[in-house]
């Protein structure tokens, strides 16, 4: 069976500024704010919070569907697809968007000035979790535009597909009460330690609580790993140590990726939790989201060396 993601495709616009953005800013005069950033160098990345979990779990050797549009220039999304054998049947193209467009602009203080164009995604309502016709053993449900992800959980739990709610960035985008209805219909709800407290600030929820309404809540803590929680233990998962911190961007989709690819193959969830620490680990030490790269076996030999465990991601045991 497939692992179903519903989440945005898009290009990131990786642009660094050479000195700080306080020194072109001035407080008093924010009211007519008109400033010019002169860049040093700019990289245009395959991103996107469904790109980006796609990517690992087909390293892992799952077979993910992504459902969500690209636009009128997205010829280098689909190529990227293609090249990593992952399927592009439910990636229809717009004939009128441009696809979605993330600019950031890093200053020498590692600050970030984020543009972010929704383009097609705009279009993502129109997509039905109904018009798949393979069998999904699980969908994922990660930022896109607000409306799809509502739409497109209330497909999941209609149709009895469990998922998993990622609303990560767009948090703020929902209602205190879209927020609670959603994560009542999910199987489990992903956030770091900054989006567990706006969750519960939205919903009067702690993670307790949080547990009454959804049954697996993990939370990811950047260099100290993550918790997975269930109603019925707590689960620690170390973090795997870094070679080098090259970019942590698409660090979490990566986890993401990796826990559900394990998930899919029956896994528990400490080895899940695991398997994504150690995908978090790849994504950090390269430039970009997606440009790292190993084989299951290179994954297995570092996976045991952290963790002193076996695994064998091909038969699925660990």
């Amino acid at each position: 069976m497939s692992v179903l993601i519903s989440g945005s495709l898009a290009y990131d616009y990786i642009m660094d500024f050479p000195d700080s953005f306080k020194n072109h800013i001035l407080p008093d005069q924010l009211h007519i704010l008109n400033v010019c950033f002169v860049i040093e160098k700019m990289k245009k990345n395959i991103g996107g919070c469904a790109s980006n979990i796609a990517y690992t779990m087909k390293l892992l050797g799952s077979e993910p569907l992504i459902l969500g549009p690209i636009g009128t220039d997205g010829s280098e999304l689909l190529d990227f697809f293609k090249s990593n054998d992952i399927s592009t049947k439910y990636i229809p193209k717009s004939t009128e968007l441009m696809t979605s467009a993330a600019y950031i602009t890093t200053d020498k203080d590692d600050n970030q000035i984020i543009a972010y164009y929704n383009g097609s995604a705009d279009e993502a309502t129109s997509q039905h979790i109904g018009d798949v016709t393979e069998k999904v053993s699980l969908a994922l449900i990660a930022p896109t535009k607000k409306d799809a992800m509502l739409a497109h959980a209330k497909q999941c739990y209609d149709l009895r597909i469990p998922f998993c709610f990622d609303p990560s960035h767009q948090l703020t985008a929902f209602s205190d009460q879209e927020l609670a209805k959603t994560i009542g219909q999910a199987k489990f709800y992903i956030g770091n330690d900054y989006e567990l407290k706006l969750t519960q600030e939205k919903t009067g929820w702690d993670a307790d609580e949080l547990l009454n309404h959804v049954e697996v809540l993990i939370i990811t803590l950047g260099e100290r790993g993550s918790v997975i929680r269930t109603k019925d233990e707590t689960i620690e998962i170390p973090p795997c140590p870094v070679k080098s911190v090259d970019d942590p961007t698409g660090a979490g989709d990566a986890y993401r990726g990796a826990f559900f690819a394990g998930y899919e193959r029956g896994f528990d969830f400490k080895t899940c939790g695991q398997m994504a620490s150690v995908a978090s680990a790849y994504a950090i030490e390269h430039y970009g989201t997606v440009n790292h790269s190993y084989t299951m076996e290179e994954f297995s030999r570092r996976y045991e060396e952290v963790y002193k465990e076996p695994i064998d991601l091909k038969t699925g045991s660990a």
